[in-house]
This record gives structure tokens, sequence and C-alpha cells, in this order.
């Protein structure tokens, strides 16, 4: 990565950063309908309207900067994947004939697990177990 690169991405994260702190220092609209009845102080240190103006231009210039980082970023993508070999898609191995596992004759049609060489069992047989049976309703015990 170049460092223009680097400085763009920074730029790109403290604005980020800046604009999350913006956003949670302003009023919200209810606030306003509040101080308008009387309760809470509608004087703050950038006076009564000030600081609505100063903290909605500061997060819309934020904004500005945030979009036009990203924007950059993006440009430095593209430039850096079109020097690049190829693409992701261009470096994976083709699949060949002998990746593929063959089909038995005698494994029945919608058995995918069924082993690819000549070792099947038979029709008619059962797997083997480990796991019990589970005893006929005549042999419960009481």
């Amino acid at each position: 990565m170049s460092v223009i690169a680097s400085l763009v991405l920074v730029l790109h994260l403290l604005a980020a950063a800046a604009i999350c702190g913006f956003v949670l220092l302003q009023h919200g609209k209810g606030a306003d309908m509040g101080a308008a009845f009387g309760s809470g102080s509608s004087g703050s240190v950038f006076g009564a309207a000030g600081s609505a103006n100063f903290l909605s231009r500061t997060t819309a210039i934020l904004a500005v900067v945030f979009f036009s980082t990203s924007i950059a970023l993006t440009a430095f993508s593209s430039m850096h994947s079109r020097s690049a070999a190829g693409g992701l898609m261009d470096r994976v191995a083709p699949a060949t004939t002998s990746d593929v596992p063959a089909k038995s004759a005698d494994a029945p049609a919608g058995n995918a697990a069924a082993p690819a060489s000549g070792s099947a069992a038979p029709p008619g047989s059962a797997p083997k177990s480990d796991v019990p049976a589970p005893a006929k309703s005549s042999e419960v015990p009481k």
C-alpha cells in the first residue's frame, strides 16, 4: 500500500470517528419541543441556536470528507487490483477428471455416499452398526 493510500485511510478513519462524535453531540428533534415548553435549559456553550448550526455544518463537512476518502480508497484499490495478475478466479486451478469421484454401477441412484470402488455392499444387506436394534413390543420388560 502506498504512503498516500495509507494517509487517506487514516483520514477516512478519523472522519468516521468524528462524524460519530458530532452526531452524538447534537440534540434530537424532541429536545427542541421540551425546551419550548419550559423544561430543560435551552442555552448551551454555543448559545441558544448556535450549536445547531455549528454541529450540523461540521457534520456535513465531515460527511463530504468521509465520502471523498471512500471514493479515493476505491480508486486506489482498483488501481492495485489492475496491477495484480488476473483476478481471484484466475488463480484457482481448474478441476480435472481425476478430482471427480466416479459413480459405481451397483450403487443406488439416490445414494451419493456410496463408495466409488467395487467394495460396495451387496443389495439387500444392511450395513453393520454398533447400535443395538430396538426391542420389539413383546420384549419390553415390566
